[in-house]
Parts: structure tokens; sequence; C-alpha cells
């Protein structure tokens, strides 16, 4: 995995992104979930910048970001803060990529914001009701968020993403390193925990009838061994979307960039460029 280089920084409300942006064309925009940041986009991101103005973003809380604890963290206010960061940049239109939380998110910037959106891409996507997951659900308790910070460590999240990777060979050392990297000290636990905490399913469920109306063209991927989302949570999002495309990538798991990277590639360019998908 080749790592994202020459970071950048962008003061919103008060707070500094961390973001890397390379290429030119359209801007797509690459939107990551709870667990990880920006460098889960790494090889699209590469493979991306030859034909696009590509931006992987660290959420406010992630990566190398800014971690205030005092701050709203949930995906209705980091779908603000990513708009806010578009037009401090003076974007006004993106291909919008989003996975796990980050999907949610994405969600919520098409219905809320349709006029900056080209195309929304949605990957292993939280939505509706089917989540949190109840891991998540339990960081929202005081006691048992001081024992998770207690016992956030490479093993436990070696655990983590060795269930939400199909091809168990690609978990390295390095890419162990990547995930943990953020949380190894005492700050980017706290953060991490407060996202965690902040996560409400009632924000996605208060935009499920303008899904129904979104007229951009909306493609969903999900990697069918995926072990921390249902099927059921890509399927409705199909369902309910109007002319939705829909991929089933059978040996993909939730963190399915690091499965299937040349495969997402393919899927996601041929989409933006004629929105349709094979």
């Amino acid at each position: 995995m080749k790592a994202l280089v020459n970071p950048h920084k962008c003061l919103v409300s008060g707070h500094y992104l961390n973001y890397y942006r390379e290429g030119q064309g359209e801007t797509i925009l690459l939107v990551h979930g709870i667990t990880t940041y920006s460098f889960l986009w790494s090889d699209l991101f590469y493979s991306l910048k030859k034909d696009y103005d590509v931006i992987a973003v660290d959420l406010l809380g992630c990566g190398q970001s800014d971690k205030p604890i005092d701050v709203d963290y949930s995906i209705k206010n980091q779908a603000k803060l990513l708009k806010e960061f578009l037009d401090v940049l003076n974007i006004s239109k993106i291909h919008l990529v989003g996975h796990d939380v980050g999907g949610g998110i994405a969600q919520i910037f098409t219905v809320r914001y349709p006029k900056a959106v080209i195309t929304s891409t949605f990957i292993n996507s939280v939505a509706y009701d089917f989540w949190p997951v109840q891991p998540v659900i339990a960081m929202r308790t005081p006691v048992i968020r001081q024992l998770a910070m207690a016992a956030l460590d490479l093993g436990m999240f070696k655990l983590i993403v060795q269930r939400g990777v199909f091809y168990k060979d690609r978990i390295t050392l390095e890419l162990m390193n990547y995930f943990y990297k953020p949380i190894h000290d005492k700050t980017g636990r706290k953060a991490f925990l407060h996202f965690a905490s902040c996560l409400n399913n009632r924000n996605l469920l208060e935009i499920s009838d303008e899904l129904t109306k979104i007229k951009i063209p909306v493609l969903i991927i999900y990697g069918s061994a995926d072990n921390y989302l249902p099927s059921v949570t890509c399927e409705k999002l199909h369902a309910e979307i109007p002319g939705s495309k829909l991929v089933i990538i059978p040996d993909g798991g939730h963190f399915i960039q690091f499965d299937v990277p040349g495969e997402l590639f393919r899927i996601i360019q041929m989409f933006i460029k004629n929105r349709e998908y094979a």
C-alpha cells in the first residue's frame, strides 16, 4: 500500500481538517468511516488521480485532523463540516464516495446539498436503523467508554480488522500500524470513543423519505463477506433510491478497499464516467 503524502490543512468552524489532494478534473471526495481515516483510500486515491481531482479527508476527530471532544461528531454534523470544507476550498461540485459511517455522512450530504453532488457512491454503508452495532451503542455508556479507553490496543484493533477483511493475508504489520496510528495516544483514543458515542441512527432515519427523492446517479457497493453490516442495508437503499445501481462483490469484506482495490476502482471509475457499471 502506497502511503498518502503531502497533507494539507483546512480551517473549518475553528478546527483543522487534514486532507490529501492530487490530480486534475472533476473532484472526487472520499469519506471514510469509524475506525479508519484517509489511509483507507490509498489505492483508490492513486488510481483515480490520473483522471480526477481526488480528495481524501480525515473527518473531525480522526486521522491527523483536530480532535476536540467538546464538539459534536455526529454524522449529521460531519456532513455539515464537509460542506463548509468544500466551500473553503471553493469547490462547488463533487463526486461523493463514502464508506461505512462515511456512507451515512454521504447520504445526509446528498439530500441536504443536492446541487453540490454529481454522483454518490455508498460502499458497505450504514443506513436507516440497521446500525450502530452493539459495541458502538455501548460506547455511549460512560463506564464502558472508560473500559474501552484502557483496552484500546493494537491487539484489539487487529481483531476488528481481521473480522472486516476477507483476504486475511492482506493484514500486514504495516496495515495494522496505519489503523492504530491515530489512537496510539490518549488524545486519539478519547476522540475515537467520542465519535462512537455521538453516533445515532436517528440521523439517517430523519432522511429516509428524502432518499426516495434523490435525482442524481447513485451507486451502492456491498462486499457480501461483510461481518459488520447486513446485506439488507444495501438492498433497502437500492430499493428506495430511484434509479440506483447495486453491485455485490462476493470476496469483499467490510474493509473492501483492501480486499479488491482494483475491482473497486474499475466499478467506481466506470460509474463516474458513464453513470453505469459493469
